[in-house]
């Protein structure tokens, strides 16, 4: 009890901070090659921001409780703490280096799996990896030709495949699903067929995402990432019209444009940067020299968290 006979508020700074500081340690033991400087460099504007919302609060708290003058004055650390952990987290996405290596842990297994056609036209694929390595390209002369490599915790990869009149609908799951710490040991190597039209989805929760779409017929294409890195590569000869998605949460987006074929990208990096490099400005979006001159288009709309967006015209 205070002097004034209300009851002490206790402050919430210290236990909130102890354990923002826990999982900073715990990350930089799991991967000591994070290096947080550059996202710390970058972003530290964003602390002004937290303590002036911090300080907003406690303005609010003192004149909604009078009688308990100073008791609100607790937002202000926590919410730097929990800044500086997104912070950290970022970085160990994006200047991490972690590498994927299949069959490194104990338990890792390898497993191949091939999906005939099955006298589909189309076909909707829809991949869904919780974390790990993700390759994604054609060269299969069946619909496809999958490896996998996994380790206990990920759950086997599952495929599913059905043909219902002209259209097939893939479905490439892990049995189990979880959000992992530390190092995943799950790397799939996708082929599919080259002259099969796809609508693809991918959704993944953390990792790295390496997708080249020069030898598939992709009309619509949806990319979901929690956090990692994403390689798109969109270059190649293309006779159909793509639109593609690309929505992510935390680390990097590297796509590159083809310039024999038209593209417009709409990008927002939310908070980040957008890096642009061969392509020029028109409206609210970047273009590429053939765009409106050729019958096949890419309409693709890029839409990142925290972390950075590469956008990179061909030469």
């Amino acid at each position: 009890m205070s002097e004034t006979g209300n009851p002490r508020r206790i402050s919430l700074v210290g236990p909130i901070i102890l354990i923002a500081l826990g999982g900073l340690l715990l990350l930089l033991n799991f991967h000591p090659e994070i290096d947080p400087w550059p996202i710390l460099t970058r972003y530290w504007p964003l602390l002004l921001i937290f303590i002036g919302l911090g300080k907003l609060w406690d303005s609010y708290w003192v004149r909604q409780h009078p009688e308990a003058a100073g008791g609100g004055r607790w937002l202000s650390g926590p919410a730097i703490a929990l800044l500086v952990l997104l912070l950290f987290f970022v970085a160990a996405v994006r200047h991490g280096r972690v590498t994927y290596r299949a069959g490194a842990g104990p338990g890792a297994e390898h497993d191949t799996q091939a999906v005939e056609l099955g006298g589909a036209k189309t076909v909707r694929a829809r991949l869904e990896m919780g974390a790990g390595l993700l390759r994604l390209g054609g060269g299969s002369s069946r619909l496809l030709d999958a490896d996998f490599r996994y380790g206990g915790a990920e759950g086997r990869p599952r495929v599913d495949y059905h043909v219902s009149g002209d259209e097939g609908q893939l479905d490439v799951t892990e049995e189990q699903s979880h959000v992992h710490f530390g190092d995943s040991h799950a790397e799939w190597d996708l082929r599919f067929g080259e002259n099969v039209p796809l609508d693809l989805r991918l959704d993944m929760g953390a990792g790295e995402n390496n997708l080249r779409l020069a030898k598939l017929t992709v009309n619509h294409l949806e990319v979901h990432m929690g956090a990692g890195q994403l390689n798109l590569d969109l270059t190649g000869v293309r006779t159909t019209h793509l639109d593609a998605i690309v929505e992510g949460g935390a680390g990097q987006a590297r796509i590159h444009v083809p310039k024999d074929i038209g593209a417009r990208i709409h990008a927002s990096g939310g908070i980040g940067t957008i890096n642009v490099r061969g392509l020029t400005r028109d409206g609210d979006a970047y273009v590429n020299a053939a765009y409106g001159k050729t019958p096949a288009t890419i309409d693709l709309t890029v839409n990142g968290g925290v972390g950075e967006i590469d956008l990179i015209g061909e030469q």
